[in-house]
């Protein structure tokens, strides 16, 4: 039973070094592979010798990520499918935990023949022959996967294995419980992304109907949520012990081998964004509030309800009615953008790697995965017909466009691992530069509205940034803590992130909203980066309103470099500075801001 949309589909280079037939999901069959790289290793005598042998892992590397991602879409699009989770669970408990200790092992190996083959020629580590000067890192093809993979040997730890297998199967927990929420809402049974659009109603209290119907769901399954959390923590606090870490954001930031920069350089952002974004986020409280009459009201609070609706009361934007229209919509605007790019969307749809449609069962959220071995890319969202579509699919297709600038490169983990940093300067930016374009789903009028909407939410989602991950930093840092001191904690933040917004009556709702934020449970510190990129993106967009060709021939070559540069010279292959203190965010808002008034 094939539950994914896609079927088998060719390796993007024909296969060197694993067999055509194998079952990348039997580790009997995976373990001789590993034997003949490590054997072969002690083997290479040269430079072009170790090479070779790193391109064959980086092939069983590509493979097996490939296995792992074909049964995390499948698990992700069929939630209630027992099939798709017990193959997805099987490969978490079965390979991943043999895996991990294997690749440990080439790791080291290729630490050691690296070292030992620089001592008497070129290598692949250093791009140079020995007393040669050093080179600077972006004249070292392997300067990043060198420090990456030094960085892996230094943590690795045998007896975190199984921990890390408990987090994989907790985290999966999570998923399942959020893809089974639903609610009956007017005699009808609705998953709680569709009930989304009900939000975006002028109707004052059917949205405040649909809203408290929400928040009593979840706040059903609090004890579920915390629960799943306080496990995810203690097995996450242990990893970072043995692998000789205080605490575990210590820990994750050596593991998302963040080297560019530091915790406190994460503080300096948030105090920049109560600084220099707080006062724009009341200024538009202040207007959405004037805007829907509530000035007039006793008493006349801005309400969570009142969050997503337009301002001047004015029915939800409808971009779209099916899914299709959709896709066939993003294209054209594609097509006006740049013909590479418009390609490369009309192929992920030629090879069916869109999975759009929001339904019971399946998984929340967006996301795109590379299917290593074929080298393209796959997008999965909840499409549910408004606005917050449009701009995720925009979102997603720029890290697809990402992938597909990269699959040239031979290297997995230039390919697969780009700094998440850069990551998101890719897909936020495409979100701006196709708004230029919205006007595909959209009336004049409507598009400028849309526009309006995406350029208020990216001065509204830094807060949301900046409180998402200080709480994490808050609960990796106190260990210990009781639920009701992790409460407390998210609520402290509320007051100084919320902006001017009357929670009274919902405090409950408010004190557990972190609950609907899968980072938190899933991708532990996975957030902070997309403030990051934002500033990129932010950026690209002020460079595309100088030299627009140039820009965009910017954005495509930085995509191809994948992973092989420092973060830092990624931004400045974009035409950006890695930079995310008061003095980059505020000539920004400011920007942001000008255009709002232009709309």
């Amino acid at each position: 039973m094939n539950l994914l949309p896609f079927g088998k589909l060719p390796a993007h280079q024909p296969r060197k070094f694993i067999p055509q037939i194998i079952d990348l999901g039997d580790w009997p069959q995976i373990a001789p592979l590993f034997d003949q790289l490590e054997t072969r290793a002690a083997q290479c005598k040269s430079a072009a010798d170790l090479e070779r042998w790193l391109l064959d892992w980086s092939e069983l590397t590509a493979a097996l990520d490939e296995e792992s991602s074909r049964r995390y879409i499948a698990m992700t699009c069929h939630t209630d499918n027992a099939e798709a989770e017990k193959a997805y669970l099987h490969f978490v408990e079965n390979v991943e935990p043999q895996l991990k200790p294997r690749q440990f092992a080439l790791e080291k190996i290729y630490i050691r023949r690296r070292d030992e083959l620089h001592e008497s020629q070129t290598s692949p580590a250093t791009g140079k022959n020995k007393g040669t000067r050093e080179a600077h890192p972006s004249e070292n093809r392997y300067f990043v996967f060198d420090r990456d993979v030094k960085n892996h040997v230094e943590l690795f730890r045998p007896e975190n294995v199984a921990l890390e297998t408990g987090d994989a199967k907790l985290c999966q927990q999570y998923q399942k419980l959020t893809g089974s929420l639903t609610v009956n809402f007017r005699g009808e049974e609705t998953t709680l992304v569709q009930m989304g659009r009900y939000l975006e109603e002028p109707d004052r209290a059917l949205r405040q109907e649909a809203w408290e119907l929400v928040a009593r769901r979840r706040l059903q399954e609090v004890d579920n949520f915390d629960e799943i959390l306080d496990r995810l923590i203690e097995l996450r606090q242990q990893t970072a012990r043995n692998a000789g870490f205080k605490n575990y954001r210590d820990y994750a930031f050596r593991r998302l081998g963040r080297f560019d920069y530091t915790p406190e350089d994460c503080t300096r952002f948030h105090d920049a964004v109560a600084r220099e974004v707080m006062p724009a986020v009341r200024e538009l409280h202040a207007a959405r509030r004037h805007q829907l009459g509530l000035d007039k009201l006793h008493p006349g609070h801005l309400r969570p309800w009142d969050l997503a609706v337009d301002p001047q009361n004015r029915p939800p934007l409808k971009p779209f009615g099916q899914v299709d229209e959709m896709v066939s919509r993003t294209q054209k605007i594609f097509d006006r953008l740049d013909g590479e790019l418009a390609g490369g969307f009309r192929q992920m749809q030629d090879l069916r790697l869109l999975d759009l449609d929001n339904r019971k069962g399946k998984a929340p959220g967006g996301y795109q995965q590379t299917l290593a071995e074929a080298r393209v890319p796959f997008i999965f969202m909840n499409a549910v017909g408004q606005q917050r579509d449009v701009e995720t699919i925009l979102h997603e297709a720029g890290h697809a466009f990402h992938a597909l600038a990269a699959r040239n490169e031979d290297l997995h983990a230039y390919r697969n691992s780009p700094p998440i940093e850069f990551c998101e300067v890719a897909s936020m930016s495409m979100e701006l530069l196709g708004n230029e374009f919205i006007e595909e789903f959209y009336s004049a009028a409507d598009a400028n509205r849309a526009r309006r909407v995406h350029l208020e939410g990216i001065i509204g989602v830094f807060p949301w940034i900046a409180t998402v991950d200080e709480f994490q930093h808050w609960i990796y840092t106190h260990p210990g803590h009781s639920r009701a001191e992790r409460a407390a904690a998210w609520l402290e933040l509320m007051d100084r992130f919320g902006g001017d917004v009357d929670w009274s009556g919902y405090e409950a709702a408010r004190a557990n909203l972190w609950h609907r934020q899968l980072h938190i449970f899933t991708h532990p510190f996975y957030y902070i980066e997309y403030g990051i990129a934002q500033l990129g993106a932010l950026q690209v967009w002020a460079n595309s309103k100088r030299d627009k060709a140039k820009t965009l021939n910017d954005y495509k070559k930085s995509l191809a470099l994948g992973g092989s540069h420092p973060l830092p010279e990624l931004f400045a292959a974009a035409g950006c500075k890695f930079q995310f203190d008061a003095a980059t965010i505020k000539p920004l808002i400011q920007l942001a801001q000008e255009e709002l008034k232009k709309l």
